[in-house]
């Protein structure tokens, strides 16, 4: 889990923060019955803006618990901000005063990385590569969701799993623009290791050297994954 708040000066009203509430408690409810939802509430200068998207290949029920901890969570962390997002494996959840929905913001980003090396980079990198053009290809076709997964044999014994997912609220171009952006920084952030995890506003950009999208395939390396140690950086633009 990780989040981002808005931390200017700004506070949410009493009557903002009953509109947050009702804002919420629509996106707990309406969420997971299509995995992706975005609504308002309020109006004027109270009124707040609200999306809610689960990774498309989790079940409603895992959908339905992600967003309800997301929607406890992001009250929590970020008591009265006006702009507040939160990112879990399975979901993500952003709300603000200003309507974001449909527009394409790259202005914070998050990167979680393995703090272990692949031990023959110029091999690795190339597969990966390969796949990740795959799977973005996938995330911007019409009825896809906004969403691409897939693997790739690194060696008999290794393979890499790869996700890519854009919010369904974006535009094609958007979607393709957003990835090409997280998938750019991974030489800075990501570079030559293991596994890393990109999490922008508009889309998400995750692979590793062991399953972690559903179905899950049983391997040796799923169990040594789940302790493996990462590291993470966020990146603001102003």
């Amino acid at each position: 889990m990780a989040e981002f708040c808005n931390k200017d000066n700004t506070k949410l009203n009493p009557q903002s923060s009953s509109n947050l509430a009702k804002l919420l408690s629509q996106l707990i409810n309406k969420t997971p019955t299509a995995g992706y939802y975005a609504t308002s509430a309020g109006t004027g200068t109270n009124q707040l803006h609200g999306l809610a998207q689960c990774r498309g290949d989790v079940t409603p029920k895992e959908c339905s618990s992600c967003i309800t901890d997301a929607a406890d969570q992001i009250t929590a962390r970020c008591p009265g901000r006006p702009d507040a997002r939160i990112w879990y494996d399975y979901c993500f959840l952003r709300y603000s005063k200003d309507n974001f929905v449909g527009k394409l913001d790259n202005s914070y980003a998050l990167f979680f990385y393995n703090v272990e090396n692949v031990t023959d980079p110029e091999a690795f990198n190339g597969k990966l590569g390969g796949l990740v053009d795959e799977i973005k290809s996938q995330a911007v076709k019409p009825r896809s969701k906004g969403i691409g997964k897939g693997e790739t044999k690194l060696s008999p014994f290794l393979t890499i799993y790869a996700l890519v997912q854009c919010t369904r609220d974006l535009a094609a171009i958007d979607c393709a623009q957003c990835l090409a952006i997280a998938v750019g920084n991974f030489p800075n952030f990501c570079n030559n290791k293991k596994g890393c995890r990109a999490l922008y506003d508009g889309c998400y950009v995750r692979y590793e050297l062991y399953p972690f999208f559903f179905p899950l395939k049983s391997t040796n390396s799923s169990i040594a994954g789940a302790s493996e140690a990462t590291s993470m950086v966020a990146v603001i633009r102003s």
